[in-house]
Formats: C-alpha cells, sequence, structure tokens
C-alpha cells in the first residue's frame, strides 16, 4: 500500500494541430490597401486641381498654420477668427499686434491696387484669348497676335509675315485685314481695361534704295522726301493709334505712340526677317505711366544739383 502511494502521477495534454496562424498579414494588406487607396486620391487631386490651386497647396505644406478659422490662420488655440497673436509663454497673456507694427501683414493701399490692376490685366489677357480663337475673322492671324504679360502691362504684338504683311511695302497705309486686327483689338481693351496703352512701331534694318519714298497729296500731288525706318516706325505706330480709334479706344486711353526703327529687333539672328517688322502695343500699369511721366519731365542733375521730376499721373 505503501509503494502505490509513492507512485508518481502523470497528466497527459493533447494539443490539436490546425487552426489560425494568426492575422498580421490581415493587418499589413488592410494597410496596403488604404495607402494605395490615399495615393490614387492624390493623383485624383492634383488631376482636377489648376496651377494655381497646387502651389497653394504647396505653400500650406511648407508653411502650415497650426488652426483655421473662418476668418483665415491664427495660432490661437481657442479664437478661430484668423488674428494672428504674438507667440507667448505660460502665465502671459496673449496681445494682439498693433496696427502700427510694420511687421503687420496687412496690405498697404499701393499693394492692394497693384493687385486689383493685375486682376485687370488677367481678365483682360483672358478676354483676348477669347476674341482670338471664337472670332472668325482673327482665326486666320493666331500665328501673328503675340501676348504677354510683363512689368510694364500686358503686351500684344502684331507680327508681319513673309505673304501677309501689315502694311504696304515701305509705307504705313494699312492691309485691310490688319484694319479688322486692330478694330477687334480695340473693342476688347477699351471694354475690358482704362489703362492707357502705348504704342510703338518697329522695323526690320532693310533701307530703302537712295533713302526716298514718295507721298501722295490730297490734291494728287505727288511729293518725295527724305525717309529713313525712322519715320516709317513712327508713321506705322500713329497710323495703328487712328485705326484703334476708329475700333472704339478712347482718345484719352492713349498715353504715347513711339517709333523704334530697327533699334529693338524680335529676331536677333536674322535682322532682316519679317517678324522684326511689328506693332507692339502695351496696355500699362499705373506705375508705368508715372514713370513715363517722370522720367520724360527729368532733366539730367548738372554739379550735383538734382531737378525735382514732374508730379505722377493720378488717374
Amino acid at each position: 500500500m505503501a509503494d502505490d502511494k509513492k507512485q508518481p502521477i502523470v497528466i497527459k495534454k493533447i494539443v490539436k494541430g490546425g487552426g489560425h496562424h494568426g492575422g498580421a498579414w490581415k493587418v499589413a494588406y488592410a494597410d496596403f490597401v488604404t495607402a494605395m487607396m490615399a495615393f490614387f486620391l492624390l493623383l485624383w487631386l492634383l488631376g482636377i486641381s489648376d496651377e494655381a490651386m497646387r502651389g497653394g497647396i504647396s505653400d500650406m505644406f511648407k508653411n502650415p498654420s497650426p488652426l483655421i478659422g473662418p476668418g483665415g490662420a491664427s495660432t490661437s488655440m481657442i479664437k478661430l477668427g484668423g488674428t494672428r497673436e504674438m507667440p507667448h509663454g505660460e502665465g502671459e497673456t496673449p496681445t494682439k499686434k498693433s496696427e502700427n507694427d510694420p511687421h503687420d501683414e496687412t496690405p498697404s493701399e499701393e499693394e492692394a491696387e497693384k493687385a486689383k490692376e493685375k486682376i485687370v490685366l488677367d481678365q483682360l489677357l483672358t478676354k483676348l484669348k477669347e476674341t482670338i480663337e471664337n472670332s472668325e475673322m482673327l482665326k486666320d492671324f493666331k500665328d501673328q497676335l503675340l501676348l504677354e504679360l510683363m512689368p510694364e502691362g500686358l503686351r500684344i504684338q502684331i507680327l508681319d509675315k513673309e505673304k501677309r504683311p501689315m502694311f504696304s511695302s515701305g509705307s504705313e497705309k494699312l492691309k485691310p485685314y490688319t484694319r479688322v486686327i486692330l478694330h477687334e483689338l480695340a473693342k476688347t481693351i477699351a471694354k475690358n481695361a482704362p489703362n492707357k496703352i502705348s504704342i510703338t512701331g518697329h522695323t526690320d534694318t532693310s533701307v530703302f534704295g537712295k533713302g526716298i519714298i514718295e507721298y501722295e497729296t490730297v490734291d494728287g500731288e505727288v511729293l518725295r522726301k527724305q525717309y529713313s525706318n525712322w519715320e516709317l516706325s513712327g508713321d506705322r505706330a500713329n497710323a495703328a493709334r487712328r485705326e484703334l480709334i476708329k475700333g472704339g479706344m478712347p482718345i484719352k486711353q492713349i498715353g504715347r505712340v513711339v517709333g523704334l526703327a530697327s533699334t529693338v529687333l524680335f529676331d536677333k539672328k536674322n535682322p532682316r526677317s519679317p517678324i522684326n517688322r511689328r506693332i507692339s502695343i502695351i496696355v500699362m500699369t499705373k506705375a508705368t505711366v508715372n514713370s513715363i511721366v517722370q522720367n520724360e519731365g527729368k532733366i539730367e542733375p548738372k554739379h550735383g544739383i538734382a531737378v525735382t521730376p514732374a508730379p505722377a499721373v493720378k488717374h
């Protein structure tokens, strides 16, 4: 009996095989699918957004604001009205920026005026493109019309073409289709922008046979006079001015008419190329107009004595 009590008791546990091997792979797969969905969503958003929107998104990631409220960005964790507050430490009461703070982000009156003017020129550029694209009268001249936004304003260049010149050879007489182009431009500019314009005539480097050109007067008399590309470019610019006015542009909107001969070539490698013969129209910014008035009325100082420039023109 004693031996029976000392005998050890053995307990057997049977572990059954099979069953699940774990769910870690499911979590990883779900993360992968979510990431791919986010990636394709990002591609779709980039595809439907324009360049300005993409630039704004990029700026937001470069300079993120802590919170965005109804009035814009705010560093306050409570107020979401868009008022930026000065940095403060523990126990300090946050204070708003002073109205006279030089770092105040509120744009000045001059900056606001420039921003407003840029919008006008951007809209005019869009309208001119639409006019050129949709007008039956202008569709054949698309390759002769160049539009470009510059610091001075919106520039419109009308170029000569080998078999489609704007003027009669060696003359300021406009071709019929050139009149149509100028009339369409005049209507669009006058309707969408009150800015003053500058008109500049350009020629290539070709010269007349003997520097002589004939003019016919109203009475039918033929006059001969010395003539050069300087006279020609100036006469063509004035011919364009008269045609723009006929097309509906107010006379007061004309700010400057200039002839530059061949001093500013479009194609410098080919000085005699037809595209160097052109009319350039700039819808000027107010800053450009003021600069012209000041510089034209300024006398070079002598012996260190400065001359006060003419006052700026206010529209």
